[in-house]
């Protein structure tokens, strides 16, 4: 904000605080937005898109839901895929549309990796987020640990498994990371993004049963993969690049940086979100056309050299 207000006039951006069916129907409806940005539900988006009266007009910018699963392959370093996946899993309780919402581990390694990681989120730390060395803060949205458990139950009553000791005690609007595994495809988690603290973790033997659950989803946007075959992580990057959108090597899946593109295929996103991608999309691209004679060129030459146009001009960076 104090960024805004150094760099633009009065009036140029402004930020409006409320309820948002209070607050955004009435200014979609204006029919004054040029440009929507958006990043939440799909249901939200399209409900947000139709309160707009001319709908051709307004250019949209999506980044919608994701169900970003982690490929953890025989040969991953294990302590840094554990320390990957807790913070790409955990960070801001997995409240990230970025988040990683499931966990795919190769059978030889999937005992080890249940052993550590379940560990490593039991020694996390609940507390309310002004207190020193919190991992976990309570949940902002009031019902949201009764849906998250309701969950759990799903995956417990088809034969899922809690793993982790402290797993799914809740108090109030706090909600105790579940690890999950023995999860299948029955499961209401295994398909919809929980948006909160519950990892399911699923053992493959087959690599193909990772990327047909990549193939099948209907979301696109980001995958991460863990191991260290350079031929085994090409051939997957390689399927993985026509389902998603980012492909992170030995990493979390993650926003940033800025310059990078933030986008995802099917029902993850719509356009694209990065600091250049942003400067096209709020950008309508003009144009001055001429043909190539004598009296143009003349007339080009002395408006360049004189400098009398403040858009015909060579001086600008691209």
């Amino acid at each position: 904000m104090d960024a805004f207000r150094e760099a633009f006039p009065n009036g140029v951006v402004n930020i409006v605080y409320g309820n948002g069916q209070e607050v955004i129907e009435p200014i979609m409806s204006s029919g004054k937005v040029n440009v929507l940005a958006f990043i939440g539900p799909c249901k939200v988006a399209d409900i947000l898109k139709k309160q707009h009266p001319y709908p051709h007009l307004l250019k949209s910018v999506l980044g919608l839901e994701a169900k970003k699963p982690a490929i953890i392959l025989h040969d991953a370093d294990l302590e840094n895929t554990v320390k990957e996946c807790i913070t790409g899993a955990l960070s801001f309780n997995g409240q990230r549309c970025t988040a990683l919402k499931i966990l795919f581990v190769q059978e030889s390694l999937y005992d080890d990796f249940i052993e550590k990681f379940s560990c490593a989120v039991d020694n996390l730390t609940l507390d309310l987020s002004w207190n020193q060395q919190v991992d976990l803060t309570p949940l902002p949205e009031k019902d949201k640990p009764l849906w998250l458990s309701e969950l759990v139950k799903d995956a417990l009553e088809k034969g899922a498994v809690v793993c982790n000791k402290k797993g799914g005690i809740v108090d109030d609007t706090s909600f105790f990371p579940v690890v999950l595994t023995n999860v299948s495809k029955d499961m209401r988690i295994y398909h919809e993004e929980q948006f909160g603290p519950v990892i399911p973790v699923i053992k493959f033997r087959d690599i193909a049963e990772p990327l047909n659950y990549v193939v099948e989803s209907k979301y696109g946007q980001q995958a991460s993969i863990f191991g260290q075959d350079p031929q085994q992580i090409s051939l997957l990057t390689d399927t993985l690049v026509n389902q998603v959108c980012r492909v992170n090597i030995n990493s979390q899946c993650q926003r940033g940086p800025d310059i990078f593109p933030f986008t995802g295929r099917k029902d993850s996103a719509e356009a694209i979100l990065s600091v250049s991608d942003a400067l096209r999309v709020f950008s309508i691209r003009t144009m001055v056309a001429l043909k190539e004679t004598d009296l143009n060129k003349k007339i080009l030459t002395e408006i360049l050299n004189e400098k009398r146009s403040g858009f015909i001009r060579t001086d600008y960076i691209l």
